[in-house]
């Protein structure tokens, strides 16, 4: 049998990247996926290759009434809505004293109120269904600070405890609530323009692992958020970072 066989899944950010990857892998292992995107062509590409399996919905993670939309639409099509992975994100560096308040805001909203907004909105139609899990992307940035970075540290540490509150309020309802923490993967979030003349192989090059993290490495940790493979585990992070935060070495 199949990891996912029977369950139903919304995927945000689900149009490429680690989104896609999970997507793609979901179906592999028996699930049906709704891909919500704002990248309209790119969501649909997917959902296409897929086939019946999946489907496309337009979501812009910090508008409640997309939300609202996407759960209905994964009822109506699939008939239920069992699995929510929060990994639509955004990521704008600049140091404090350069960083603008509306580019400040604009990742708190996408990154941490749209985190917030999915877990209210798939709530009742996971309590419908009696379970759930919800996998919730944070970031290595979650664990540790980021020069540069303030909005996008802020937002993902804010995943991370959101997380936690979540999973205290739900658990009574048999729906499981977790974080995953990625180090370096290689998507488009990962070559940001700011960092067009940065060569980023040094840093890579010194972790255990010494390369950089592949989308589908994600995936793999996320499928298993999503299975019945780890119903005792609720309010945790996950990290899948080459060892990132394991320490330093010296000489």
């Amino acid at each position: 049998m199949k990891r996912l066989e029977g369950k139903v899944a919304l995927i945000t950010g689900g149009a490429r990247g680690q989104g896609e990857a999970e997507a793609r892998l979901f179906v592999a292992q028996g699930a049906r996926v709704v891909i919500a995107d704002v990248l309209v062509e790119d969501g649909q590409r997917v959902a296409s290759e897929l086939g019946e399996a999946a489907m496309f919905q337009r979501l812009d993670v910090t508008c409640p009434e997309d939300w609202s939309a996407a759960v209905r639409a994964a009822q109506a099509r699939f008939g239920t809505l069992d699995v929510l992975v929060n990994n639509a994100a955004i990521l704008k560096l600049a140091p404090i004293e350069a960083c603008s308040l509306e580019d400040y805001r604009k990742v708190i909203e996408v990154n941490q109120v749209g985190c917030w907004l999915g877990m209210k909105a798939v709530l009742p139609a996971m309590k419908e269904a009696g379970r759930g899990s919800i996998v919730n992307v944070s970031s290595t940035a979650g664990m540790e600070g980021v020069a540069g970075g303030s909005a996008y540290v802020a937002s993902k540490f804010a995943v991370r405890g959101m997380t936690k509150a979540a999973a205290l309020e739900f658990g009574g309802h048999n729906i499981r609530v977790n974080s995953v923490h990625p180090g370096g993967i290689d998507t488009a979030m990962a070559r940001p323009p700011e960092f067009a003349d940065f060569d980023s192989t040094s840093i890579y090059r010194g972790l255990p692992i010494p390369r950089i993290g592949r989308p589908d490495e994600v995936a793999n940790l996320v499928l298993f958020l999503a299975s019945e493979e780890s119903t005792y585990c609720t309010g945790s992070e996950f990290i899948v970072d080459g060892g990132m935060l394991a320490g330093n070495t010296f000489g």
